[in-house]
Order: structure tokens, then sequence, then C-alpha cells
């Protein structure tokens, strides 16, 4: 027994020198095995996926119509999925009727896409002149919207990252355009795939700064802005680009700026907000990144920006103050990118909730021009844009113990975690029913902050969450960013005019995919169990449910082909070591009627 332990001993030595020495000559590759290998044994006790509906006796209807609801901004056409979220506007509302309440029962898998790729797949979809355009984290291809035949797939090298992901292309006048994660913006021809341009935007092997997020395409130019807010140093910017040669046309800083900070084009104007900003000598300001999507308003030029966390994430105390312009919805003149106004929804924010999706702009029953947003500290904002007020604040998940600060003493358990919330697919709306569908995650975290010594201590570059707990094989050397404890999902309907739920649906898993509303009266969404649902929009009662190949976490589209039949397209598969999920590799799935 003595000589048995003994081995076992020399063996979890050898093996503890053999991971390190393999973490420090292949870093991300190291981090990205030992996280999925981790994430795996954590999912073996996955749940089996239930779906529980409960509605609200005390819901009445806020408003009758005073104005019609505003009708989607115009796709190439209403039947296509022109953008990341069907139009710049982000309602995600289809107005197609084929699959509706009394046949989406009969709803099955047509055709399955296996990109082969091993990442996480948050592409969202589009579809566009009967094609349908999907992006790993190093390639984008182009599909038949109704077999999964491939057309065309172009794929890039670049250096891996240890969150292989990308969340998706644009497309305007015959150019397809999207980011990498290392710096740059690249323009495919729609037809052939063929690469036109490429233009760098940020210094991601200096910064830790890089481009994951789908850009939005009009008039000419491209919108899109960098991740990488959680880097020492590196800092959130928004480009506005010439779609036929690459040319930034203006960039904006989200916080403010150094001597030194890259300039690629025309500073747009911003309001002086350093005052902001109480940092010590040596800690450089930090954070802001814009990793997710865009929306804007086409009646008026403007361009809603959502803007991430200040860096350190969870420590404050070395940041002190508003922390403009991080955790907010900034306002720009899209076409020379200077500042309108802005909403910060989380002042000095210490739980990494940021501004993480688009907001969706409508009209409600009740007349308001709103703005909905959902950050993933789990509350559905609704903003007037005619007075900038704030309507209602409502929540959407599990809120508890989120006042408490984070000390290095100690650990502060909340809800919702850092992966809490609604992640980077936001609210939709239907305007038949004037309810906003809201997917969110339901799951707790706990952080002890690092010394302020630690955090000095951080080379610039680096990551920079300020969390007491690293470890490269855990879950990114981060545990709050997984998360602890149990988890789950929610699907809300929500008054549009209120914030009031009128019925919602708990699943065992949360719920990260784009919800897609129809005027059939069918919502569609789906969790990361790889459950796939369409739920009558009116009650919340389940018409169709079918177990995909992987979880879902980008893109859930419908779109038509012209005289074809309505069909429904998803991404599938998330490797990533922030959620404890069986690997799969990505794949597009497309459903339709029998």
């Amino acid at each position: 027994m003595k000589k048995l332990l003994i081995s076992v001993g020399v063996l979890v030595v050898v093996g503890a020198i053999a991971g390190f020495a393999a973490f420090k000559i292949f870093p991300v590759q190291t981090a990205r095995a030992a996280g999925m290998g981790r994430a795996y044994v954590d999912s073996i006790a996955d749940p089996k996926g239930t779906l529980t509906t409960e509605t609200n006796p005390a819901y009445r209807p806020a408003a009758t119509a005073v104005t019609p609801a505003a009708p989607p901004t115009p796709a190439p056409t209403s039947d296509e999925w022109g953008s990341y979220n069907k139009t710049l506007t982000s309602e995600r509302f289809s107005p197609l009727t084929q699959i509706n309440t009394a046949n989406a029962g009969r709803m099955k898998v047509l055709c399955t896409y296996d990109t082969g790729a091993w990442g996480a797949s948050e592409s969202g979809l589009i579809m566009v002149r009967g094609a349908l355009i999907g992006t790993t984290q190093k390639s984008i291809f182009s599909l038949d919207p109704n077999t999964c035949k491939v057309n065309w797939r172009t794929n890039e090298r670049y250096p891996g990252t240890p969150l292989p992901t990308n969340r998706g292309a644009a497309y305007m006048d015959g150019v397809l355009y999207r980011g990498t994660q290392d710096g740059r913006m690249l323009a495919y021809d729609f037809a052939t795939g063929k690469r036109l341009w490429e233009a760098r935007l940020v210094d991601t092997p200096k910064t830790g700064e890089n481009i994951p997020s789908a850009p939005i395409a009009w008039n000419g130019k491209v919108f899109v802005g960098n991740a990488g807010g959680d880097y020492k140093g590196g800092k959130g910017k928004l480009f506005a680009l010439d779609g036929k040669t690459g040319k930034v046309l203006w960039q904006y800083f989200n916080v403010p700026r150094a001597p030194g900070d890259p300039v690629l084009g025309p500073i747009a104007v911003s309001p002086q907000i350093n005052a902001t900003w109480k940092t010590p000598d040596g800690f450089p300001i930090s954070g802001g990144g814009s990793w997710t999507s865009l929306s804007l308003d086409p009646a008026t030029g403007e361009l809603y920006q959502p803007v991430g966390n200040p860096a350190p994430d969870f420590a404050a105390g070395v940041r002190q103050g508003g922390n403009l312009f991080t955790n907010s919805i900034v306002v720009h003149d899209a076409m020379t990118g200077a500042y309108q106004r802005h909403h910060q929804l989380l002042p000095e924010d210490w739980h990494d909730y940021d501004a993480s999706n688009p907001p969706a702009l409508v009209t409600t029953r009740g007349g308001k021009r709103l703005m909905a947003v959902a950050p993933k500290d789990g509350f559905l904002y609704g903003f007037d844009r005619a007075d900038g007020r704030l309507l209602y604040r409502v929540a959407a998940t599990t809120i508890q113990n989120t006042a408490e600060r984070f000390a290095p003493d100690k650990d502060v358990r909340f809800c919702p975690g850092t992966a809490g919330g609604a992640e980077w697919n936001g609210p939709a709306y239907d305007p038949r029913t004037n309810l906003i569908f809201l997917g969110q995650v339901d799951w707790c975290a706990t952080v002890k902050v690092q010394s302020e010594k630690q955090l000095r201590d951080v080379k610039e570059g680096q990551p920079w969450f300020g969390e007491n707990a690293l470890n490269p094989f855990a879950t990114g050397g981060h545990k709050q960013i997984r998360g602890d404890g149990h988890w789950a999902g929610w699907l809300n309907a929500m008054d549009a005019d209120t914030g009031v739920w009128k019925w919602r649906a708990k699943s065992d898993y949360p719920v990260l995919a784009g919800v897609t509303p129809t005027a059939g009266g069918v919502v569609f969404f789906g969790d990361i169990g790889g459950w796939f649902y369409a739920l009558d929009a009116e009650t919340g009662r389940k018409l169709f449910r079918q177990k995909l190949p992987g979880p879902m976490a980008g893109g859930l589209i419908t779109y038509a082909t012209p005289g074809g039949p309505q069909r429904v397209a998803v991404t599938t598969g998330l490797n990533n070591v922030f959620w404890p999920l069986k690997p799969s590799s990505e794949k597009v799935v497309i459903l339709g009627l029998e």
C-alpha cells in the first residue's frame, strides 16, 4: 500500500510538472484543453432538461394602441435575415407565418452542417440573397439555406486564443464583413468568398484587444468595436470603416485616451470624462470593451453602442468614480461618430456586468419610443428615447447580494454571477403582443479580489480581472467567471410599456442564444443543454421541443427564400472554458415543417 501511495504521489508530481511546462510553452492550447477537460468532468452531472412555464395572475396589459408599432427596419426583403438582429434596430421580429401555433409541433431537423471547428459557436447567422452566412473563429462560409449544402468556405490562419469565438458577419452591397481575434476587419465577396481587403484595428499581442463582435453595415459604412477591456491597458474603441476600402473613417475612445494610444483615423467628438476615473499611479485606465454587436436607427442616423466593464473588473478600489463610458449605451452620430448622449446602467461596476448586447429600438403599443436594454446584471431596462428617462428597471433572473463590496480577505457570493443575466444576445420585441422576450442566465458566483500590489504587478497586455484565484488548469484561471452552484435559465415575456412579466419559462440550462418571435404567434429559443423550443408567444405553452447536437449560444433565426418554405436555423457547440459542457463541434442546424 505504501509503494502504491508513493507511486501515485510521483505520478501526480510528474503530471503537475509536465502540465506546468506545457502551460509555459503552449499557454493557449494548454488552458483550452485543461478547461475543456474540466468542463467535461463537470458536465457529467448535467440535468436532463426540463422547461416549466408560469403565468402572472396579476398581469394586465398596460396600454391600448395609441400609435401603431413601428414596422421593422427594412432588410433586403422581409423574408430574409439581413443583419445580426434581423434589423438594424434589433427587434428580432419576423413577419413569417407559415410556422404557427397550429403546426409548430410538426417541426423537424431538415439538415445539419458540421463546420469541424471546436470553438464557441456564438455566430449570429444571417440569410441574404438566397445564402445562409455563418462564421467560426477562423472561417466564414455560405450555405444553401434549405439543404445545408456548402456554396463556399474561406479559412483564415492566425494564432489561436483561449476563447475561440466569433459572433458573426455583416452584409452590404455584395460584400460580407467580419472581425478576427487577432484584431482585424476582413471583407469578402458575397458570391465567392474571395477576400477583398483587410484592416488592422488593434494590436492584439500587445494589448489583448481583439474583434469578436458582429459588425453592422449601413450607408456605405461598417461599424464595429473591439473587445479586450479585461486586459491591463486594454481600451474599448468604436470604428467606422469605408465598406469599399476598409479605410477608418472615424474612431471613438470609450474611456479616456492616453498619450501614445494608437489613432487610426479622425477621433470622434466626445465629452471630457477623465474626472470619472480616480486611479493610482501605475494603474492605466482600462476597460470599456465593445465586444458585442450594435444597433442603429436609420431614421435618425443614430448609432447605439453597448460598452463593457471597467478594469480591473472586480477591484473597484483602484478606479474610483463613475468610470465613464463603461457599462453604458452610448449614442453616436453614425456619420461622424460624435457623442450625442449616454445611458450609464452601472457606474463603477465591480461585477463585470457589462452592457452586453445591442438594445432593441422599438415603438410600443402605448406609443413610447423605447430603448430596451438587458445587461448581465439580470435586469431589463426600459428608456424613453424621446427624453432619455428611465421608465422601468425590472428583474429577469435571481438577484442576490449585489451591493456588497469585494475585498482581498473574504469571499463574496452574488447573483447573478459574472456569467449571468443576458450575455451577447438581448431583448426581442413582438409588436403583435407588445411583449419583450428576454433570455437569461441564472447562475451565481463568488469573488475574492487581489490586493493592490498584486494588481500593480500584472504586466500590461495581460488579463486584469483582479480576482484572487488564478489557476491555469481551472476555467481560464478564474472561478468567478464560471460561477458556482446550480444553474438555470429563463425566457421572460414582459410588457414593453411597463416591464411587468406576463409569463416566464424556466429551463434547467442557461438561455444564451438569440430569441425570435414571429407573426405566426410562435417564439423560438434554445438553451445550452441543446434543447430547442417553440412556444406560444401569448401564453408560453410549449409547442415543440427537440434535442440538437450541442449547446445553443449563437444566432437563432428564421427566414424564407423566394417562393420557398419558412426555415429556422441555429448554431450549436459551446467549447468555452467558462461553461461546464460536453465538448461538441460547431454546427449549423436547419429546421422546418415536415
